[in-house]
């Protein structure tokens, strides 16, 4: 079963790509499809967002569809500054990596303290298919820096600002041992989510093909 995920972000697609891969599902590309179509994200949350963009590009399609949406929540800074589900996106510029690491460099030093500044990734997963709207949602406590590493993971340029406190380290420089340890629940609960939405989805459409 071919499996669509609902995004260009070339991060996001080899993470997920990668992991999925390795349980036997086929994830396929709106570059793959030759897919150029922006959706309005007009969502009040990631789950939201994650839905509409899921189901316009599994109306495109026709193929089962993958999306996954973040937003960022900051502790105690002004509610016209939270970032929310617009992470790159700042009075209706879309900011590229370097622009996005300089942006919130200037929150952490304007609300934080001791140039830490304290937060939450929210994460909002959509799994659907014709008949079908699943959802899942996931909370990541973060706490972001004014320091910068010296590494970028392209496409998640944050990782180069936020520090994951058991390695005292940026993310984009933990191990692959030290970031299962620390972020191996999260993972763990978004790909369980993923798979077995998807493992319904397969069952269903072959109870079909019998009758």
């Amino acid at each position: 079963m071919k499996i669509l995920l609902a995004t260009t972000n070339e991060a996001k697609i080899k993470y997920y790509g990668s992991r999925l891969k390795e349980k036997g599902i086929n994830l396929i590309t709106l570059k793959d499809l030759d897919i150029d179509v922006d959706v309005d994200e007009t969502g009040n949350n990631p789950v939201e967002n994650a839905v509409i963009k899921a189901r316009a590009y599994h109306d495109i399609s026709g193929i089962p569809t993958i999306a996954i949406d973040d937003g960022l929540f900051f502790e105690n800074i002004k509610e016209e500054e939270q970032p929310g589900t617009h992470v790159r996106r700042v009075d209706g510029k879309r900011l590229n990596d370097s622009e996005m690491i300089e942006h919130y460099i200037n929150l952490v030093n304007k609300y934080g303290i001791d140039g830490k500044l304290n937060g939450y990734f929210l994460k909002g997963v959509a799994v659907v298919d014709k008949e079908h709207t699943y959802t899942f949602e996931f909370r990541s406590n973060r706490y972001f820096t004014n320091k910068q590493s010296e590494l970028l993971d392209k496409g998640y340029p944050l990782d180069s600002i936020q520090i994951v406190p058991p390695f005292n380290k940026f993310k984009c420089e933990l191990t692959k041992a030290e970031e299962e340890e620390t972020l191996g629940i999260e993972k763990k609960e978004i790909f369980g989510f993923i798979i077995e939405r998807l493992e319904e989805i397969e069952k269903e459409n072959a109870k079909k093909l019998v009758k």
